[in-house]
């Protein structure tokens, strides 16, 4: 699936939308350069989810952790890492998180549990662009879950 995220509003509403139809577990990984929207979309993702106060960027913790009602989310940044040893000091559990939000999978390689859904985002003009993957049937049913593209460009519009 790929759409147009004409401004911030439209990035937000993305992340609701996912939020609002998240699995019981999911594993996401969010790639993009630097300001493609990944931070953005992560925080309205957990607004929806119900996470109150404020929503740090993990980039200097590189992982925050929120409560759920059902568990715990985290967010992971990554861009300051070196190798993907370093997770190893983190004591990340796969078991622990009901939902991941990770930011520059790619270096964590394989000390990362595998996505559900892969999200690529990137800058296209004076908005961005959002790419949705499914790595699993988990990823699977969760973009069959996600509006209808008609309806979801309506919400990317404003119109809803």
């Amino acid at each position: 699936m790929r759409c147009f995220l004409p401004d911030t509003a439209a990035t937000e509403t993305l992340g609701s939308a996912l939020g609002l139809t998240r699995p019981e577990t999911a594993v996401i990984h969010l790639q993009g350069d630097l300001g493609a929207g990944k931070s953005t979309l992560a925080r309205a993702l957990l607004r929806r989810l119900g996470v109150q106060g404020a929503i740090r960027s993990p980039t200097y913790t590189l992982v925050e952790r929120y409560p759920l009602e059902d568990g715990e989310a985290w967010h992971l940044d990554l861009y300051r890492i070196a190798e993907a040893a370093e997770l190893d000091f983190l004591g990340l559990d796969e078991g622990e998180a009901r939902l991941w939000l990770v930011e520059w999978p790619e270096r964590g390689g394989n000390a990362l549990p595998a996505a559900d859904l892969r999200l690529e985002l990137a800058v296209e003009g004076q908005g961005r662009s959002a790419r949705l993957l499914a790595t699993s049937p988990t990823g699977e049913a969760w973009l069959q879950r996600l509006p209808g593209r008609s309806e979801l460009r309506e919400i990317l519009s404003g119109q809803d």
